[in-house]
């Protein structure tokens, strides 16, 4: 990989979720990866917003931590293929924040 090459390619599509089906808007300032309302992704990339990843497994949040520079942090597990993951998330947003209380209980291990 040449030096002018970027691993993070924005992709800040909409998406509808295929975990609980709620209408995800672009996020605006980021690649939007996640549902807000239920916190689930797909195991869509390789690198962040390639979208190159064949799996395309849902990726279970399975817990969160808080980090100082980047909120929080939610790392999952892909339902398909078993490989984990973590995204930044969006909270606070000003479209569609994550819901803090879902992040709460992932970072307090009661939400499954």
């Amino acid at each position: 990989m040449g030096l002018e090459e970027k691993r993070f390619k924005k992709n800040d599509n909409g998406f509808i979720c295929t975990n609980c089906g709620f209408n995800v808007k672009p996020l605006g300032t980021s690649s939007r990866d996640h549902c807000p309302r239920c916190l689930y992704s797909l195991h869509v990339d390789i690198n962040p917003g390639d979208r190159a990843n064949e799996c395309r497994g849902k990726l279970r949040p399975v817990s969160a931590a808080p980090d100082p520079k980047r909120g929080y942090i939610i790392n999952y597990v892909c339902e398909k293929c078993g490989q984990t993951h973590r995204n930044r998330a969006a909270y606070p947003a000003a479209v569609q924040p994550d819901d803090i209380g879902l992040i709460i209980k992932l970072t307090a291990g009661e939400y499954r």
